[in-house]
């Protein structure tokens, strides 16, 4: 057991500051690494440390291996923790972390690469036994094999890139008429965006959900999971709203699933924070993707289940194992998490500028993950979302009642926020029922503007 006594975070904004709050509570001191647009940044303030590496495009910043590596050398650094986003599932920055004998506070370099390829990744999946969607053995290397694999699974097919995600390189072919064509298109989006024109195909689900489950592994064989979190509600495939445990997933189902994706991860031999996604549909779960990371809505995992999901990355890290057993785990009660982006909430167009006016929501049971302050001044250049509202309840209703009185006290001045959009949606009565698909919210916008 090597123990941490100083991190460096190699990533920015509210997970920062998660990460540095969660080491300082275990008596580890924080180094914030920061482009010069986060000088003034929260989680910068609060380090112990920090070190600028770079001007504010993360290419040659939160992106720029060797500018983190000597920034942890010069401050002497036991281990870097990534965050997520940036190089939190880039297998070869893990590999250089643990070659400069720091401490890599994340997954084996050998799991992130595996299911950092969507193609490798299914077929790790289906060896550790999860239930697949149907599709194409491999990569599609010929329209012809494309044309193929269509006609046995059934139209409409989805076409998907085997590098990255957000919906880029992801075409849904509705007719044999228009794989080539489409093919063509997400090969070449595949291409811009991750530099590798890879593609597959699944069969194309026509409404499901989306189910994620959190695993946690020691490293060493043993393997638990802390529920599912239903991430249903997002445009062009982002995650608005989270919430856990899902509404439509039965105490029985929670339990047969779990048990099967913790029992994959045990042997598969994985360690640290995972999120194994499922599409859910008429009682089925399909897996689609493992993100070998933390995820932006851990928080309402936590708030079910009071495991500081940071802390137990970081005990992994350090080889103190897992501080639970599965029989040790009760799941309590329903969270909900709203992201708060700096965006025009109708048109979703970015809004960055002054925070002219900060008060953030508070009361019982209410959290807010968040880097802003009055005076700040959210950058142009990373991801527009600014905090997340996190609250929980005994009941799912509580917890919606909840939820709507701390959007009420939010107030971020100076910048459009998506506030007002979370304030209507969660008075829709088909969120309200919990009736929802990855769907409901691209159709529900639709008629908003109708």
């Amino acid at each position: 057991m090597r123990k941490i006594t100083k991190l460096l975070i190699a990533n920015r904004g509210e997970i920062a500051l998660r990460i540095h709050r969660a080491a300082h509570e275990m008596g580890i001191k924080t180094v914030a690494v920061h482009s010069t647009a986060d000088a003034d940044a929260m989680h910068v303030r609060l380090a112990d440390e920090t070190v600028c590496i770079g001007p504010p495009p993360a290419t040659d910043s939160y992106l720029n291996i060797p500018n983190i590596i000597s920034a942890a050398e010069i401050v002497h650094a036991d281990a870097i923790h990534p965050g997520y986003g940036f190089l939190s599932e880039n297998a070869q920055f893990a590999e250089i972390v643990e070659l400069h004998n720091l401490i890599w506070v994340g997954p084996k370099p050998e799991h992130i690469r595996v299911m950092g390829d969507k193609v490798e990744a299914k077929r790790t999946a289906a060896r550790l036994g999860l239930p697949l969607v149907p599709g194409s053995p491999g990569p599609l290397e010929t329209v012809e094999e494309a044309h193929a694999v269509a006609k046995e699974i059934g139209y409409p097919v989805l076409i998907k890139a085997a590098s990255g995600g957000g919906g880029r390189g992801m075409k849904v072919v509705p007719s044999e008429d228009q794989l080539e064509s489409l093919m063509m298109q997400a090969a070449s989006e595949a291409k811009a965006a991750f530099g590798d024109d890879t593609v597959y195909m699944e069969k194309y689900l026509g409404d499901p959900r989306h189910i994620e489950f959190q695993v946690f592994g020691d490293g060493e064989g043993s393997a638990i999971h802390l529920g599912e979190r239903d991430c249903s509600i997002q445009r062009r495939h982002q995650k608005v709203i989270e919430e856990a445990p899902s509404p439509v997933i039965s105490a029985e189902q929670r339990a047969e699933m779990g048990g099967i994706v913790a029992r994959a991860m045990a042997d598969m031999g994985y360690r640290g924070a995972g999120t194994i996604e499922f599409l859910y549909e008429d009682g089925q779960f399909y897996f689609i993707e493992m993100n070998t990371r933390l995820q932006v809505e851990h928080p309402v995992t936590e708030m079910i289940s009071g495991i500081d999901l940071v802390r137990e990355q970081i005990r992994v890290a350090q080889g103190e194992g897992l501080s639970c057993r599965q029989e040790d785990i009760r799941l309590h009660g329903h969270a909900i998490e709203c992201r708060i982006n700096a965006e025009d909430p109708q048109t979703f167009a970015p809004s960055p500028g002054l925070v002219k006016n900060y008060v953030a929501p508070g009361g019982m049971h209410v959290r807010v993950d968040s880097g802003l302050y009055a005076g700040y001044r959210v950058p142009p250049y990373y991801d527009s979302m600014i905090g997340k509202l996190i609250v929980y309840g005994t009941t799912r209703e509580r917890c919606i009642m909840r939820l709507k009185r701390a959007l009420e006290e939010f107030v971020v001045e100076g910048m459009k926020t998506t506030i007002p959009l979370h304030q209507r949606v969660i008075q829709d009565e088909a969120f309200q029922s919990g009736d929802y698909t990855i769907k409901w919210l691209e159709r529900w916008l639709e008629d908003q503007r109708n």
